[in-house]
C-alpha cells in the first residue's frame, strides 16, 4: 500500500517450530507455520485473514502481538519497529494491541467475576481509584450489551455470546487501537454470530479500531473486511480489497474456497473448481508453489521454484504466474 494511514505492517514474517525426536530430543526438522507473510492494516480498517484450518492464521495473529517471537521479518506498528523489542520495551505497546479469543469460556478465568475480568486490564494500565475502576467496568459492560448488574456474575452463569461480549469488553478496557479477532464467532450459534459481528462493526465505527479478523468463514470475512488475505500453508496466496477478491478471484485456491461457500439462494459464490485432497504437512511442504499438489493448473514450473507475488492492479496481488 502507498497510503500514509497504515497502522501495522508485516514484512517477510516467518515462524518455524522445531520437531524433536529420539531420547536426546534432537531437532530433525521444522514445521513452517508462517513462511514469509506480508500485509498492512490501516487505521480503523479490517484485514480479513482467511484459509483452511492449520494454514498458520492464528500463528500470524500471535506473532504481531509478540506472544510469539518471529524467526525472520519485521513488524512495524505506527512507524515503530517492534520486532526485536524486549518485554519491558513492549510494555507501552501492550495496551495498544489486544486479542479476542476463539473460545469465550476458555479465555475467561472461571474464578473471576465478569467485572473482575474487565477490571484486570484497568489495573494493568495504572487506574488506581477503586470507584473509578468500578464505574469504567460498568461503562464497558454496557457498551458491549451486558447489563452493569451482571458484573458480579461468574463466567458459567453467562451464555456463549455473553461470554464473548465480556471478552470484547476486556479487550477494550485498555483502549487499544488494534484488535486481533482470532475466530471470534466460530464457537457461537449462527444467530449469536450475527450479533457479535454487528457489535464489532459498531465498536469499530465508534472507536476507530483496526482489526485483524482471522476466520475460515468467507461469508463473515466478506462482511467484516476492507482487505482480504488468503492464506495457505504459511503463505499468502492472494491479497486484495474485499469486493475485488469476491468479484474477481484469481488464484485457484481462492476460487476453490469461494466455490465451497453457498450464497443465500443455495448456489456457490463461484462455480467450477472443487478442492481435493488434504492440506500437505507444514513439516514437509511441497517444493515450488505450496498449492501445486492440489492445483488443477499446476505445471513443471510450479513444482520447481517458489512463485512470487504478481501485482494485477492496485492492491490486488496474487501468487500464481498462470493467471497473470
Amino acid at each position: 500500500m502507498t497510503t500514509n494511514n497504515i497502522m501495522l505492517r508485516s514484512t517477510g514474517l516467518k515462524k518455524y517450530f522445531p520437531v524433536r525426536r529420539g531420547f536426546l530430543q534432537r531437532v530433525v526438522g521444522w514445521i513452517k507455520a508462517v513462511d514469509g507473510v506480508d500485509f498492512d492494516i490501516e487505521q480503523a480498517k479490517t484485514l480479513g485473514l482467511v484459509g483452511e484450518s492449520g494454514c498458520g492464521k492464528s500463528t500470524v495473529g500471535r506473532l504481531i502481538l509478540k506472544l510469539l517471537e518471529p524467526d525472520e521479518g519485521k513488524i512495524i506498528y505506527k512507524s515503530k519497529d517492534i520486532t526485536h523489542l524486549s518485554q519491558n520495551e513492549l510494555t507501552p505497546f501492550r495496551k495498544e494491541m489486544q486479542i479476542i479469543f476463539q473460545d469465550p469460556f476458555g479465555s475467561l478465568n472461571p474464578r473471576m467475576t465478569a467485572g473482575q475480568s474487565v477490571e484486570e486490564g484497568l489495573r494493568a494500565v495504572g487506574m488506581k481509584g477503586r470507584r473509578e475502576r468500578k464505574e469504567r467496568v460498568r461503562e464497558l459492560l454496557q457498551m458491549v450489551g451486558i447489563p452493569a448488574s451482571a458484573a458480579d456474575r461468574f463466567p458459567h452463569e453467562f451464555s456463549g455470546g455473553q461470554r464473548q461480549r465480556i471478552g470484547i469488553a476486556r479487550a477494550l478496557s485498555v483502549e487499544p487501537s488494534l484488535i486481533v479477532c482470532d475466530e471470534p464467532v466460530s464457537a457461537l450459534d449462527v444467530s449469536i454470530q450475527a450479533q457479535i459481528i454487528n457489535l464489532l462493526k459498531e465498536l469499530q465505527a465508534r472507536l476507530g479500531l483496526g482489526y485483524l479478523f482471522i476466520s475460515h468463514d468467507l461469508n463473515v470475512v466478506g462482511y467484516m473486511s476492507d482487505m482480504v488475505a488468503v492464506m495457505y500453508l504459511g503463505h499468502i496466496m492472494e491479497y486484495a480489497p474485499t469486493d475485488e477478491l469476491f468479484d474477481h478471484p484469481l488464484h485457484p485456491y481462492t476460487f476453490a474456497l469461494l466455490s465451497a461457500v453457498p450464497a443465500a439462494n443455495g448456489t456457490p459464490l463461484k462455480q467450477g473448481l472443487e478442492l481435493r485432497g488434504e492440506v500437505p504437512s507444514a513439516f514437509n511442504p511441497p517444493p515450488g508453489c505450496k498449492f501445486q499438489a492440489r492445483c488443477p493448473l499446476a505445471e513443471d514450473r510450479c513444482r520447481r521454484t517458489e512463485i512470487p507475488f504478481y501485482e494485477i492492479n492496485q492492491n490486488h496481488l496474487v501468487r500464481c504466474w498462470k493467471v497473470v
